[in-house]
């Protein structure tokens, strides 16, 4: 809500500094500079406190690395950590009956993480969108178009399952399923990317739960990022 908030006093700033700008043009050239100024003085002034608030909890560390995790096709170290530990967030505690894996897109990891120190701003640079988890059931027969899909791509982020030579392979309770769930984002399971074949899902658990929630989570938990 305070971030929220934020946005919407620095899009006012934004406005009262574009009206002043314009005063600037009347005959009274001097006044109109002088208040401006003034303005801008008292929206910084109104600002500060939320700044000031926001980055002490942006600046929070949550964990370190010892490496530079980077974002690259058709994978990486920062592509594999962010769908481990997806992944691990959503099924501890659970027994596999049917094959699952996580899948998720290259283009929403928007940042990298360097090594040391890494703070809670950083995560929201890693995952800025608010996107929530979901299981997708899907049947059997749509493994072939997600290989398809993956090997168009160049690479996506996935979890607990293989994917070499072109081939994606199935992890756990795999015989005779007929079919299997995929842990992604809301933004996928409505096609985004062009992942089209959740379409044909025949099942939906949402969690409410951020993508980026679920990462600091795991962030803290690890407290040194592993790298998979």
């Amino acid at each position: 809500m305070i971030l929220r908030n934020l946005i919407f006093i620095f899009a006012g700033a934004g406005l009262w500094a574009c009206s002043s700008h314009l005063m600037v043009k009347t005959s009274n050239s001097k006044e109109a500079v002088n208040n401006s100024v003034e303005g801008n003085i008292a929206v910084t002034n109104q600002i500060k406190p939320y700044k000031d608030s926001l980055d002490k909890r942006m600046n929070e560390i949550v964990a370190v690395s010892n490496a530079d995790f980077v974002v690259q096709r058709p994978s990486s170290n920062l592509t594999r950590w962010v769908a481990t530990a997806i992944f691990a967030n959503q099924t501890k505690m659970i027994r596999f009956t049917q094959p699952i894996f996580c899948l998720l897109n290259t283009g929403g990891i928007r940042s990298s993480i360097g090594k040391g120190n890494v703070t809670l701003g950083d995560m929201y640079k890693v995952m800025p969108f608010d996107n929530t988890i979901v299981w997708v059931e899907l049947p059997i027969d749509v493994l072939p178009e997600i290989e398809a899909f993956l090997n168009k791509s160049g690479g996506e982020p996935i979890a607990n399952v293989q994917f070499e030579n072109g081939k994606l392979t199935l992890v756990g309770p795999a015989e005779k399923a007929t079919h299997f769930w995929v842990i992604t984002s809301d933004y996928l399971l409505n096609g985004g990317d062009k992942m089209n074949f959740f379409l044909k899902k025949s099942n939906v658990k949402t969690t409410g739960k951020l993508l980026r929630d679920a990462l600091i989570e795991e962030a803290k938990i690890q407290g040194t990022l592993i790298e998979n």
